[in-house]
């Protein structure tokens, strides 16, 4: 049997999920869009998963792209499933119950950029280098890029990376707000990690309204967003977690919270 694409590592409540075709730079290929559909449906469903971090094998690639091996392969039909099997696996990431973390470990282009874009909070290391290069191709970007670009960065943005199709390097995606911090290569794992285990030790059950609130609320028009996250805010109220977060800080102590 061939190996998966993708490896799963567990530690503390934080499942790390590695992109594993350093050969081919880390490019989705049919295949490896199914494996990370199966890791990701697997990991929301697991109750000791706290936090998913996202990222690719090997020192040069987060994900260099899709496959455009296979793509050239296919015809009109099948590139708009091929297309529709990306965006499903992207808006399963963007609606996770439990924070994604993308730690953009070198280059993020194309379908690789439009998966980071997917995660909850990317965190880029200083050699990464993102963009949208499919009009190098003849593209357009498949997976999301066009309308998370728009949401993430604004318009002017999402059309000079689209348009131009020349990548961006990790100071100027900060800039952007397309990552949300840079830090040093060699520091990528201990950062990427120290945030994630301060997630998985943080209310789980608020950290999922939280999500609900700016994910789906946020798609929707102002006043529905409101009542949405009045509803987020309303229900807590009926957990043990929120009795503890807050008797604890009267108390002046830890908060150990259970999920209930």
């Amino acid at each position: 049997m061939a190996s998966s694409p993708v490896t799963v590592r567990d530690a503390e409540g934080v499942r790390t999920l590695t992109i594993d075709r350093p050969e081919r730079l880390n490019a989705l290929d049919r295949q490896t869009l199914e494996a990370l559909d199966a890791a990701f449906a697997a990991a929301a469903g697991d109750e000791a998963v706290r936090v998913v971090v996202l990222t690719g094998a090997g020192p040069k690639a987060f994900v260099a792209g899709a496959d455009i091996a296979e793509m050239n392969q296919l015809d009109a039909i099948a590139a708009r499933e091929f297309s529709l099997l990306g965006q499903r696996l992207m808006r399963r990431i963007e609606r996770m119950p439990k924070p994604v973390l993308a730690a953009v470990n070198g280059f993020a282009l194309g379908g690789g950029l439009e998966l980071a874009m997917a995660c909850h909070l990317r965190i880029a290391a200083d050699s990464a280098r993102m963009g949208q290069p499919e009009i190098n191709l003849g593209l357009v970007p498949g997976f999301g890029g066009t309308q998370r670009l728009v949401r993430l960065c604004g318009r002017a943005a999402a059309l000079e990376l689209c348009l131009l199709g020349k990548p961006i390097d990790a100071a100027r995606a900060q800039q952007l707000g397309l990552v949300n911090r840079v830090v040093p290569a060699a520091e990528l794992e201990s950062e990427v990690a120290a945030l994630a285990g301060s997630l998985a030790r943080a209310a789980p059950l608020a950290l999922r309204a939280i999500l609900d609130a700016v994910v789906i609320g946020g798609e929707c028009a102002l006043e529905e967003g409101l009542q949405f996250e009045s509803a987020q805010f309303a229900l807590l109220f009926a957990t043990e977690d929120m009795r503890e977060g807050t008797t604890a800080f009267l108390e002046k102590r830890a908060p150990q919270f259970r999920k209930r």
